[in-house]
C-alpha cells in the first residue's frame, strides 16, 4: 500500500469518527493534511495509528493510550475546543 493511500484510509476513518461523534476535522486543509500524513505514517511505520503530535515510548500499555483517537481528545475537545493534534475539533 502507498502512503497516499493509506492517507486515504485515515482520512475516510477521521471522517467517519468525526460525523459519529458530533465532531467537525480541522477545517485548515494544509494542517489537516499534515496531521492526516503524520498518523498514515505511524501507522504504515508501527502498524497502528499512534497521534503525530504524541511520543511513542515503547511501553504498550501507555501508547496504547496514544493510538488515535487518544484517550485524552474527548477531555481536550471540551475544554480546549479542538484535541491536541487538532485534528477533531468541538462541533456546532
Amino acid at each position: 500500500m502507498t502512503l497516499e493511500e493509506t492517507k486515504e484510509k485515515v482520512r475516510s476513518y477521521a471522517e467517519k469518527y468525526a460525523a459519529k461523534k458530533g465532531f467537525h476535522l480541522n477545517p485548515n486543509s494544509e494542517e489537516l493534511d499534515m496531521v492526516i500524513e503524520g498518523l498514515a505514517k505511524r501507522r504504515e511505520q508501527y502498524g497502528v495509528q499512534y497521534c503525530p503530535c504524541r511520543i511513542i515510548l515503547g511501553d504498550k500499555t501507555e501508547d496504547r493510550k496514544i493510538i488515535c483517537p487518544c484517550i485524552y481528545h474527548e477531555e481536550e475537545i471540551q475544554r480546549d475546543g479542538s484535541c491536541h493534534c487538532e485534528l477533531f475539533f468541538k462541533g456546532e
